[in-house]
């Protein structure tokens, strides 16, 4: 086939793009960045998913279309522009799909559209109600609805993927990352709540800052650490090239996310055994994020099979350095 990826220089997309291209289909990569790849069987537009002319570009030949793309954000500043991409972007790539009557359209959703941060049960699966808190997951909670309007009104086939929170291994060692970073770091936490002007927590994140680098274990009020699903990149990819194909996926809405969730407090310990930083307990205002996540769903219309665990994602890392 000929598809179009979305997000192609992201950290699930530039691995999309490689599975495809090693099993012989040509790719069109779609994203504001430049994945950097040259081959015969790979092509580029460079754009953001809300300009019409830039759609109209990357889906010429396309057979289907894997939307991975998205501009993440949580700062109300971005509203604005989380919407333009992930709500018009995805407008727009329906109908061009749809015009192009292509053979698959895959959505990447996101636990947010639940939230899974506030379950209603456990663990959370593809049936929880769909009641976001951000203007990122009302945006793919809108983006969802879209998709299935197309396959009702046009015969559209999709796939929608929500997507667990995803990293690259490395990423789980560096205080700089977008998602590691106010996960496991304390400084980098400190920041992330500095730009939502978050006083309550900075009142609890601030005193133990002491200018060095420390790993943090993020617990509730009552002590209770944190837990959540996190998934490895490679992980998603194979589960974004399964559902291409998959029969059983075809308008069916389906979550990828590991087998089990990583309580905090285990990954940080595991962290501090390999990077010897110290370890501090933020009791943070409010209840747990403390959520599982069922992949069940994945494992029997996809074949999905996880192969990194937490633990493994911090070995692959270490011998990276």
């Amino acid at each position: 086939m000929h598809v179009l990826v979305t997000g192609s220089a992201g950290r699930v997309g530039r691995r999309v793009v490689a599975l495809l291209r090693a099993r012989g289909d040509t790719v069109t990569g779609f994203d504001l960045n430049p994945l950097g790849r040259d081959d015969a069987g790979y092509r580029e537009v460079q754009g953001a998913f809300d300009d019409a002319a830039a759609v109209a570009r990357a889906i010429d030949g396309a057979d289907a279309v894997l939307h991975l793309g998205a501009f993440m954000s949580w700062l109300p500043a971005d509203a604005a522009k989380v919407y333009a991409a992930n709500a018009t972007g995805t407008f727009l790539l329906l109908q061009a799909a749809a015009a192009a009557k292509a053979k698959r359209f895959v959505l990447a959703s996101t636990g947010e559209v639940y939230p899974e941060v506030r379950p209603r049960y456990l663990p959370v699966d593809e049936s929880h109600p769909r009641e976001p808190l951000s203007v990122y997951g009302l945006t793919k909670l809108l983006a969802e609805e879209m998709t299935a309007f197309y396959q009702r009104t046009q015969g559209l086939p999709f796939t929608i993927l929500r997507f667990a929170h995803t990293q690259d291994a490395d990423e789980l060692l560096d205080p700089a990352s977008f998602f590691s970073g106010p996960r496991f770091y304390l400084r980098s936490k400190i920041r992330q709540q500095r730009d939502f002007d978050n006083a309550r927590a900075l009142a609890a994140l601030e005193p133990l800052d002491d200018g060095t680098e420390r790993l943090l274990v993020q617990c509730s009020e009552d002590g209770t650490p944190y837990r959540m699903a996190i998934a490895d990149a490679r992980d998603i990819a194979d589960g974004v090239v399964l559902a291409l194909d998959a029969p059983r996926a075809q308008n069916a809405t389906i979550y990828v996310g590991p087998d089990e969730a990583t309580s905090l407090d285990e990954g940080v310990a595991l962290l501090q055994a390999r990077t010897g930083l110290p370890v501090v307990r933020a009791h943070l205002p409010g209840p747990a994020v403390n959520y599982a996540t069922s992949n069940a769903r994945a494992r029997e219309l996809l074949g999905f099979r996880p192969r990194w665990t937490f633990a493994s994602m911090v070995d692959d890392a270490m011998r990276g350095r």
